[in-house]
């Protein structure tokens, strides 16, 4: 009898800290408060423009003393606000946002007012960054919450060095893959909780862009994350991870250039650091595209590369939606935006050694418009040979080792010749449709604002789409173009307006000139844009 009053005791103490929370949230922030319990404890979020939000909900206790470069360990309890979104982790730039804090592990979620009898698919959103930036912030998931009537969940994890260092004695478990073990951490708190908001457990959908299409690689690959999700959607992302020993040759330069060389007091030394001194000794843990972190295989948690795993048949057989836009690295080609003809066939020299002649004659400096000839024409042929794992014929090959597993395989290629972006380019570059460009079409961005009509349509369809394969593991939708497995032999082209088709994979394959590709041995960039265009001579201006 005790432990029951007791137990209602901490219950009427919850309730009364929850209505302080909810009473101190400004109703202009606020115009309808909810209330939902969690295995923490209770949470007060708002609703606004028909979709309900719990933001800032931490699924793993801050990751800071002693807590730095471990596990992540259980969260709060009690009951608390989820009205703002929580710190972004350390990066090098937040923007305008929540702020940046090593306590960090917070997700948000989304869901559509309106409510069924039944609970409702969930699309757990990991975000791109490099694995140096980004936030589940930045990833509003309220229109396709409303759109699809589905959960939306957009997650933090830890970044850079945080997320990725691995030195001898860092941690029993993780080091390396912190990142990782708080994604699946992250799951598993929706595994135990999305029901309270009105979530299906069994119907959760990993998805990311970039290096979150990486993650879910990774996740995919994880015999730890079994049974956390049921599908998965991969965009212009692909299986890049690293062995133990570069991991660890890694993390020990970084020691060395953070102060913290000596082995018997690496650890200590590096833990004891404060976090701006850690952002600021750089390593590898802050970006690049060749040379940022990435995970690590070789250990329980991603035993193999996930590139083995997949080409081995060793992973998660969930349904897969899996693509890339049509330019994907057209504006990391910009270093060669000065570049002359013998510069860029330089460029190719030093990339493909003994092949480049064959190269050069498929992609020749003359069949590109100038004044930004070279740039294009190297950016076409990484878009089609390989680029970190992004787009081409290596990841139309990728996307053949999923569907020869699962035939619930869907590939695309997001075709919009001009699509709204912020990047900064110089005048008259065609930037194409780049990397991360297709985003402003499923979420809320301000480069919504000026999408055309078509591309509104093609934004409406895409949105749809991803609803579709959410709620039924095939993005084949009522009203729209029929989008078949790639084991039919067909892609789907998305393109503005109601001209999003089905076609051939050979079109993307004569496209990409992956018979060239395919026909011979190479390897992805070994090194950074910016690094090869200054061996092949190009001016930084």
């Amino acid at each position: 009898m005790r432990s029951v009053v007791r137990r209602e005791l901490a219950a009427l103490v919850s309730l009364l800290a929850l209505l302080t929370l909810v009473s101190a949230v400004p109703s202009s922030a606020a115009p309808r408060s909810l209330t939902v319990a969690t295995d923490k404890g209770a949470v007060a979020g708002a609703t606004a423009g028909g979709v309900d939000r719990f933001l800032g909900m931490p699924y793993a206790a801050p990751p800071v003393g002693a807590g730095r470069w471990q596990p992540p360990a259980s969260a709060w309890s009690g009951a608390r606000s989820a009205t703002s979104y929580g710190s972004r982790c350390p990066q090098a730039s937040t923007g305008t946002g929540p702020g940046m804090s090593e306590d960090c592990l917070y997700l948000n979620v989304y869901t559509s007012e309106r409510r069924t009898d039944r609970p409702l698919p969930v699309l757990f959103w990991i975000h791109g960054g490099g694995f140096s930036g980004g936030a589940g912030d930045l990833y509003d998931g309220s229109r396709i919450a409303k759109t699809d009537n589905v959960v939306v969940v957009t997650v933090n994890y830890r970044l850079g060095v945080f997320g990725f260092l691995d030195v001898p004695g860092l941690s029993r478990q993780g080091a390396g893959n912190y990142d990782l073990l708080d994604q699946e951490a992250a799951l598993r708190w929706t595994q135990r909780n999305i029901g309270a908001f009105g979530g299906d457990s069994g119907r959760v959908t990993i998805a990311g862009e970039s290096a979150g299409g990486h993650s879910v690689c990774a996740l995919l690959s994880s015999p730890p994350a079994r049974g956390l999700f049921a599908g998965a959607i991969i965009q212009s992302g692909g299986c890049p991870s690293l062995t133990v020993a570069q991991a660890t040759a890694k993390g020990e330069d970084y020691a060395a250039a953070a102060g913290c060389s000596v082995p018997a007091t690496s650890v200590s030394c590096l833990r004891a650091e404060p976090t701006d001194q850690l952002m600021a000794a750089g390593g590898g843990f802050t970006g690049g595209i060749r040379s940022g972190p990435l995970p690590v295989s070789g250990v329980p948690e991603l035993p193999l590369a996930p590139g083995v795993a997949v080409r081995t048949g060793r992973i998660h057989h969930v349904p897969l939606l899996i693509g890339s836009t049509r330019d994907e690295v057209r504006q990391w080609a910009l270093p060669f935006a000065n570049a002359t003809k013998e510069q860029y066939e330089r460029a190719v020299g030093l990339e493909f050694g003994a092949q480049a002649d064959a190269v050069l004659a498929h992609y020749p400096y003359s069949a590109y418009d100038s004044p930004y000839a070279a740039a294009y024409a190297i950016s076409a042929l990484w878009d089609s040979s390989v680029f970190y794992g992004l787009g081409g014929c290596q990841y139309q090959n990728l996307t053949a080792r999923f569907a020869a597993r699962q035939p619930r395989t869907y590939f695309y290629e997001f075709d919009d010749p001009h699509p709204p972006t912020l990047a900064t380019t110089p005048a008259g570059f065609d930037s194409g449709a780049p990397h991360a460009d297709e985003l402003g079409y499923l979420r809320p961005l301000d480069t919504s604002k000026s999408l055309t009509p078509g591309q509104q349509r093609l934004s409406t369809a895409m949105v749809r789409y991803w609803g579709s394969f959410v709620k039924h593991a095939s993005p084949t939708t009522a009203g729209l173009a029929a989008w078949p497995s790639y084991n039919s032999g067909r892609y789907m082209s998305l393109l503005p307006g109601d001209d999003s088709r089905a076609l051939k994979s050979a079109v993307y394959a004569n496209r990409h000139q992956c018979s060239f590709w395919n026909g011979i041995s190479y390897d992805g960039l070994t090194t950074n844009p910016d690094r090869l265009a200054a061996q092949a001579g190009v001016p930084t201006s």
